[in-house]
Parts: structure tokens; sequence; C-alpha cells
């Protein structure tokens, strides 16, 4: 094992708390209408707004008014992006004259940004303009992040409210969590990136001359663009040479703090956070992922603060931290071992020459940036997943089959360690109702979280939430697994090209979108298939969130007795870690099995 692994995580989670607590403490201020010295300042703003878009930010609203608005706002969401891709070849900011996107890969990228998944299955650089890219996906970035912000604040007013009928305003919190929060973050941290050499422009795209002539070899095609056989029927290769290289331009940094702090994951370019243009540093690499985990670190803090109760949110958060330290260290430590298959062949790959240093960087070096190297690239991933932001500085298909598995599976766990904005505490809120369900179960008590009585309406809605998921993912797996549109689209044989399919599937359900990749995703079947599941695997599961709200809000809080379950102990943080684990185990295990187990397997036979 690396030491530098040690190193890197200690470091990581020390400047973390050391920014989420202060934060937390601001967001539960802020949501709670607190004024301070920045609600002087952007009041003026939040109040025009509020004129403007005629809402009355003093009248609340009970669950379900408060999901129609959340569901209304998206669904406008959703055909904005899809309009502007459709008629950016009309519109301004367009320098490379980019044409319109295809109707199904619109459909599938405006409800993939509208849901905050960012699944991408076109080339930012080479589909998307300017405007595009900030108008369109950009907003969404925002507004996807505070949807799931104003629904887990919705959430938290269930428990800390009670005898009530309403739980907030959905206009108000969005308007606050954009104004408040979002913006101020993105703006520092877009000029910190700025600073590291992060790229915004609006320039047209550089040509520049290479330091030396590159020859390549690639398929001869017509006029028409079909590939020139010979009279055998196989395919002409010409060799060409060049000279000059085009470098994409654009407003990246801009779009690059939002996407790593509302945990979007959508990157301008097709190399997302690899590209030197988005993580030029290794200190931007380390920003990158601290903004990841900034505010669902931060969440935890402001839910403590909101309930009355501080030691509930470090609950929460401990169990989402042991949870990530465990699956970071399995990750770096699959790494660091290399390919089981080249050490079948005797080949070491940690081998070290004559001056002491490593040959290579100590293990499976493939699909990994050397500015990161191993190490980080393993945190990296393990966060990205971790969180439902998506973004990626390595190839997580050139992962080995069990270092692959754990950002697939930490998605499976329905994103609830960390989580994205909003959506990893809520997602983890409803792992605490089930525990303390089965703790009362166990010990023949009616089952309470927070003063609050859990009773059969809210189980159901549990029920429902944590078994959407898995649902979606399963069936939408078999059914590509099948068709003839869904198996076109596999490139990779065998258990490995089964895994790309059942991440693919997981991403998008789970609102993650980062890829495996190896599968030819930008396709119609995909483009459908994964949008429904993005849609469904964002709504299906907010709606029981608010309507556990509205069932919470309306009870009284119970009394403290010898006899209720410690809800901020290490009893209750082991309990939801185990809820959390065994839920993920049970649904999982037998696709797991048949995916990166049996590629692992298969490998380390020689196969």
């Amino acid at each position: 094992m690396n030491s530098s692994i040690h190193f890197q995580l200690a470091l990581f989670l020390i400047v973390l708390m050391l920014c989420a607590v202060p934060l937390g403490g601001y967001i539960a201020r802020i949501m709670s209408g607190e004024g301070n010295a920045v609600t002087r300042l952007i009041g003026p703003i939040e109040r025009f707004i509020y004129r403007i878009c005629g809402v009355d930010h003093n009248t609340e609203m009970g669950w379900k008014s408060y999901a129609f608005a959340v569901i209304l706002f998206n669904l406008l969401g959703v055909l904005a992006v899809y309009a502007l891709q459709r008629l950016q070849g009309f519109l301004p900011l367009n320098p490379q004259a980019m044409a319109a996107i295809s109707p199904d890969s619109s459909f599938n990228t405006a409800i993939s940004f509208v849901t905050n998944t960012n699944w991408q299955g076109y080339t930012g650089e080479a589909a998307m303009s300017y405007l595009t890219q900030m108008l369109g996906l950009a907003v969404q970035n925002f507004f996807s992040a505070a949807t799931g912000l104003a629904v887990v604040i919705a959430m938290i007013r269930g428990f800390a409210r009670h005898s009530m009928q309403t739980i907030g305003n959905f206009w108000v919190d969005i308007t606050r969590s954009v104004l408040y929060i979002l913006l101020p973050l993105a703006l520092i941290i877009a000029v910190f990136f700025m600073g590291q050499g992060v790229i915004q422009n609006f320039d047209e795209y550089k040509t520049v001359n290479l330091t030396e002539a590159l020859t390549y070899t690639q398929p001869k095609v017509d006029a028409a663009g079909a590939p020139v056989l010979d009279a055998k029927g196989v395919a002409v290769q010409e060799t060409l040479t060049t000279t000059t290289q085009t470098l994409p331009m654009g407003p990246v940094a801009s779009q690059e703090a939002i996407k790593m702090v509302g945990t979007n994951g959508g990157g301008f370019f097709n190399a997302n956070s690899a590209h030197p243009y988005e993580n030029p540093t290794p200190l931007s690499n380390f920003i990158q992922i601290l903004a990841i985990f900034l505010i669902p670190a931060a969440l935890c803090i402001a839910f403590g603060k909101m309930v009355g109760d501080p030691r509930q949110g470090w609950a929460v958060l401990a169990a989402m931290t042991v949870i990530f330290v465990v699956m970071a260290y399995f990750a770096n430590a699959a790494e660091m071992q290399g390919n089981p298959a080249l050490n079948g062949m005797g080949i070491d790959q940690t081998a070290q020459v004559s001056s002491g240093n490593f040959a290579q960087a100590g293990g499976n070096m493939e699909g990994k940036e050397t500015r990161f190297g191993i190490v980080a690239s393993s945190i990296f991933a393990t966060v990205t997943t971790a969180a439902s932001c998506g973004a990626v500085n390595g190839m997580h298909d050139s992962f080995t089959a069990l270092g692959g598995m754990v950002p697939l599976w930490l998605i499976q766990l329905g994103e609830v360690v960390f989580g994205g904005v909003g959506s990893g505490l809520y997602g983890m809120l409803i792992f605490a109702i089930l525990a303390v369900f089965i703790a009362g179960l166990m010990i023949g008590r009616t089952p309470e979280y927070l003063g609050k009585k859990i009773e059969a309406f809210d189980m159901k809605m549990v029920s429902i939430a944590i078994l959407v998921g898995p649902f979606l993912v399963l069936v939408g797996t078999a059914i590509a697994v099948l068709v003839t549109d869904g198996k076109a689209g596999i490139l990779n044989p065998g258990a490995h090209g089964f895994t790309e399919v059942l991440y693919a599937f997981s991403s998008a359900v789970n609102n993650n979108g980062s890829a495996f990749a190896g599968i030819s995703a930008n396709t119609p079947f995909y483009n459908i298939m994964l949008a429904i599941a993005m849609w469904f695997g964002r709504f299906l599961v907010i709606v029981p969130v608010l309507a556990i709200a509205g069932s919470l809000v309306r009870k009284k809080r119970l009394a403290t007795t010898v006899g209720s379950l410690p809800t901020h102990g290490p009893l209750f943080v082991v309990l939801l870690i185990g809820s959390v684990i065994i839920v993920g185990a049970l649904t999982y295990i037998p696709a797991l099995a048949l995916g990166p187990v049996i590629e692992h397997l298969t490998l380390s036979a020689g196969h």
C-alpha cells in the first residue's frame, strides 16, 4: 500500500471538515431566513426576483404543492435545454458554427442536466456552442443542484417542525440556494481555477503548429463518407501526415466551478477533468474533489443545527465518512496491485530501476493522467461516485476489475455516501429512518427518529425511495443486454461489456453521470432508455421524500425516554452503515458477480 494514500486522504478530510463546519452553519441560517451581512447585500436582488416572478415569499406550501412546483420547474428546464440544442445553429456565441444536436441526443442531454446527472453522450468541444454550454448546461448545473438542496431543506423542516401543515416554499428555497450558496461558491472557485490555468474565453478554436510532424494511418473514405474497400472487401488504409493541431477554447472555468460545487459533473470537454484545460495542476485537482464534497458535508452540519441537535448531523457525517474511506482504500489497493493478468504472466508492475525509482507509477496506470498518478486518480474516482458528481480525471473503464467495482458499487448504494447537493443527505436520511425502523422491530418498540414516530405511511414511502433505483437499474440493464439495439452498442465482449452496461444504467438512475465507457451510448436506443432512467430515478425518489416530510411535519414531537434509541452515538452510526451496505449488497451482488467479480477471477486465472 503506497503511504501517499494515507497523507492525501487525511489532508483531504481535514480541509473538508474545516470548510464544511462554517459553511453548514451559514446554510442553516440562510435557509431558515435569518439575516446576516450577506442577506443585507443580496437581499434586494432576492426580493426583486420575487416581485417579477409573482412569488409571495411569506406563503408556504404543503408537500403536494411543493412536489408539483419541483416537477413543473424541472419540466420547463427540460424544454429550455432541448430547444437550445435544436436551435443552436441559428443562435449567437457559436464561433465554430456547430449544427443542431439530433433530437434523441438533445432529449437525453436536456433530461441529463436537469436531473443533476450530466450524462454526456456527445463530445462537448465538437458538439455544443458556447451559448448552449452557458445558457443551457451551466444554468441547469445551478438549478438542478438548487433543486436537490431545496428538497433536503424541506425534509429537514419535517423533522424540525411539529403539528404543522407546510414544509416551506419551493420558489423561495431554490432562489436562496442559488443566490446565497451556489453562486458565491462558484464565483470564488472559478476565479481560483483561472489562476491555476483553466481557460475562460470566447475565442475561436486555435490552430497551432506541432513541434514535429505526426504521421498516422486511418481508413480511407469516399466523398460520401463511406469506407473505401479493395477487391477483397477489406477497408483501404491511407497514411496521412499533419503538422498542426486544433486547440478548443471556451468559457471553461465558470462551468467547471459549478460542475464541481453543484455535484453535476458535466465536462466542457469530452475528457472531462482529465483535460488539462479543465484540470491543469495537482492543486486544481485537490480543489475539485474538495468542491465536490463541500456542500454535501456542510448539509450534514446544517441538518444538526436546524433540528436543534448538532450531534445528529455529526452521526450522519460519520457514517458517510467511514464508508468513503474504506472504499477509497479498497480502490487504491486494487489499482496499486496492477492488472492480475499481467501479474499471472510474471510481470512485476512495481519493478524498480537501479536509481530506486519505480519503473512506472507502481501498479495499473492505464487510463490515468501521469500528472495525478494512481493515488489521486483512485481518490478522485471514489469521491466523484460517492457524490453524485460524475466528473472524472481518469478512465474508469481502464481500472482493474475490482478497482472499477468500487465506483460502480458506490453509485449503486444510492448516492448516499455524501451524495449530490441535497440528494445525498435526503437519501441517507431515508436509510436513517429504515435503520430506526429495523431497530424498533428488534427491541419491540414503535420506531421514532428525532422525536417523530415512524408509521406505516412513512415506511411505504421509504420503501419506494429505496427500491425504485435498483428496479430501474436492473430492468434497464436486462433490456439492454437482451434486445438487438442494446447489444449493438456493446464493444467489449463478456463480463466487461456487461459491466459497462450495468454501470451506464446505475449512473443514469442514480444521477451520477460518469461512464465506464466502452459502449456506443449516443444512439437512439441508449439516449431514450437512459433519459427515462434519469428522470424517474430522480423524481420517483424526490416525491416520496417530500411525502415523508409532509407526514413528519404534522406529527407532534415525542419526549425522549429511557427506551428511545439514541441516534447520535456510535451504535446508531454502525446501524446506519449496516443498513446502507446490506441493502446495497442484497440488491446488486448477483449483478456484480456477473460483471467485475467474474472478470477479476477470469483475469487471475490467465484468461
